[in-house]
């Protein structure tokens, strides 16, 4: 979960600096997943990348928390991808 600090570090850090970091982030999972839930970003990363569910987040067997870091990363590109798509679209 180090990797979650890591981000929520960048995250007001950059909006510190005025730059987007992770705005939008949570909701995009939501939208991307389909389903809400009362759970923060790490956990929304969790449920997309471990459907069949997890015991405790905290404690994840290896190969579980190697699929959710693979996830992680894979769902980030989507996302800033998407992102500066329609930065790009908006300015044109």
């Amino acid at each position: 979960m180090s990797l979650t600090s890591f981000l929520t570090g960048y995250d007001q850090s950059s909006a510190r600096h005025g730059a987007p970091g992770l705005s939008g982030w949570h909701e995009w999972l939501v939208a991307r997943r389909g389903q809400d839930c009362n759970h923060a970003w790490p956990s929304q990363v969790l449920h997309i990348a471990l459907p069949g569910g997890w015991d405790n987040p905290w404690n994840l067997p290896p190969e579980h928390e190697a699929r959710a870091i693979e996830v992680l990363f894979q769902l980030l590109d989507e996302f800033l991808a998407e992102r500066e798509n329609n930065e790009v679209a908006q300015t044109a």
